[in-house]
């Protein structure tokens, strides 16, 4: 039985993984952790019954009463590099929802993982549908090197462009160049760079945030007298357990710092 708290436990994504991991048979709950409800039942938080397990105010204040296998941390950006150096340094694998780490910041983390041998999953995106729009984006990079992409996410969310847009386009500007002169001729060199929307590297991401949404994202490519896109909808963050779920298993096997689902799949 892998032990599990949840950090962020009362956000919208922490009720749900607590509501994951206390129905999956594999995994137990053991507590979570979100100052703005300390001392409540973290099963009546989350909006199940009662489990007789606390909230706590501070990561260190869980820690110091119980040492779970995993953390899952969704937090906010302004915290998360602080709140993984504390869970990384008591030697407890630490499961990472929240976006805005660097990759400097994730190189730091690696280190003090090592150091204390407690391993790391961050990721930007924790659907498997998510997962598999950005392999078939890799695979179909080659062939249409002319692709924007656009993100679709609820008005709450903190950053623009989000984590799984960025992942997605650094993946493909690493497919296009690992093919070299594989495809049709780039077609968009004279755009203005950043004019229609972020960039990163060659590619161009256009944000979206408008209530209603909970996360999408298109692919486009765009070819001669063709196009082809992919789209991937999250209708509710249940689409992101599955993911959670399965971290939380297969952490303990995979050692250091790992970025990104899909080397979990």
């Amino acid at each position: 039985m892998i032990t599990v708290m949840v950090c962020g436990a009362t956000g919208k994504m922490g009720r749900e993984v607590i509501k994951a991991v206390h129905n999956d048979p594999e995994l137990q709950f053991v507590g979570g952790i979100d100052p703005k409800q300390a001392g409540e039942d973290a099963g009546t938080a989350a909006g199940i019954e009662a489990l007789g397990l606390p909230l706590y105010e501070t990561l260190t204040a869980a820690l110091a009463d119980k040492k779970p296998d995993v953390i899952v941390d969704f937090t906010s950006p302004a915290i998360i590099f602080e709140n993984a150096k504390i869970v990384l340094g008591a030697g407890v694998h630490m499961v990472i929802g929240t976006t805005g780490l660097t990759a400097e910041q994730r190189e730091e983390l690696a280190t003090i993982g090592r150091a204390n041998h407690a391993n790391c999953l961050v990721a930007p995106n924790f659907s498997l549908g998510a997962v598999m729009m950005m392999k078939t984006a890799v695979n179909l990079a080659p062939y249409f090197p002319n692709v924007e992409i656009i993100e679709l996410h609820h008005n709450h969310k903190y950053d623009a462009p989000s984590g799984t847009a960025v992942l997605t386009a650094k993946l493909i500007n690493e497919a296009k160049q690992a093919a070299g002169a594989v495809g049709a001729e780039d077609l968009t060199r004279e755009s203005l760079p950043g004019a229609r929307g972020a960039k990163v590297d060659d590619v161009t991401i256009h944000s979206v945030r408008l209530p209603g949404y909970v996360a999408h994202q298109e692919v486009l490519f765009g070819g001669y007298d063709e196009t082809l896109t992919i789209r991937h909808d999250s209708l509710s963050r249940l689409s992101f357990m599955p993911g959670v779920v399965l971290a939380c298993k297969k952490i303990v096997d995979k050692p250091g710092l790992t970025y990104g689902l899909e080397h979990y799949l």
